[in-house]
């Protein structure tokens, strides 16, 4: 009786130990594959959670601000930019969807024309108001919000029909970050 019950006791444990590798070396493996290199992003217009001038915003001229990146790693054929606000009443709001800028830009000059597709081939989807291009700042009287601008270097060009939403762009990138960049800025109804 005494040797069943050690024999059992052993089986469990190399059971157990043997589990417990497996699950750390899953663990392992799964941590080094969503690793994407992290790259700098800047703005003349403001620093990183500082707050976003008024010219930039509905209260303002309406502006995209200018947006500068680096550190973008090896192999980078595109990228693609999105800037939306967490803190909206209704959920987040969409207020800039941007993809297939050319691997050679290192950035995006201010006031970008609100066109589907600029003359270096760079593509402007839908804002969460359903218009093309840069939407800025509007939130209601209150607290002010976060206004998150985040870049990624993908690997490919984006072939997406019809309009592009960011969660269309979000599902069409999938799987082809190479690295990724943000810079948040704060707004408050003046």
């Amino acid at each position: 009786m005494i040797l069943k019950s050690t024999l059992f006791l052993i089986l469990i444990l190399s059971g157990a130990c043997k589990m417990n590798s497996q699950q750390r070396s899953y663990a392992d493996t799964s941590a080094t594959m969503v690793m994407a290199q992290t790259m700098t992003m800047t703005s003349n217009a403001f620093k990183n959670d500082e707050s976003i001038p008024q010219r930039y915003s509905c209260q303002g001229d309406n502006l995209s601000p200018a947006l500068s990146w680096g550190n973008t790693p090896n192999g980078t054929n595109s990228y693609a930019l999105v800037c939306e606000d967490p803190d909206a009443p209704h959920g987040t709001f969409i207020h800039w969807v941007v993809y297939n800028i050319p691997a050679g830009e290192h950035g995006l000059g201010e006031n970008i024309p609100k066109k589907n597709v600029l003359p270096n081939g760079t593509r402007q989807g839908k804002n969460g108001a359903g218009q093309t291009g840069y939407s800025g700042p509007c939130p209601p009287a209150g607290k002010a919000h976060r206004y998150y601008f985040r870049l990624y270097a993908l690997d490919s060009h984006i072939n997406i029909a019809g309009d592009v939403t960011r969660d269309k762009l979000m599902s069409a990138i999938e799987g082809h970050v190479l690295g990724e960049g943000e810079i948040m800025g704060t707004y408050q109804r003046q």
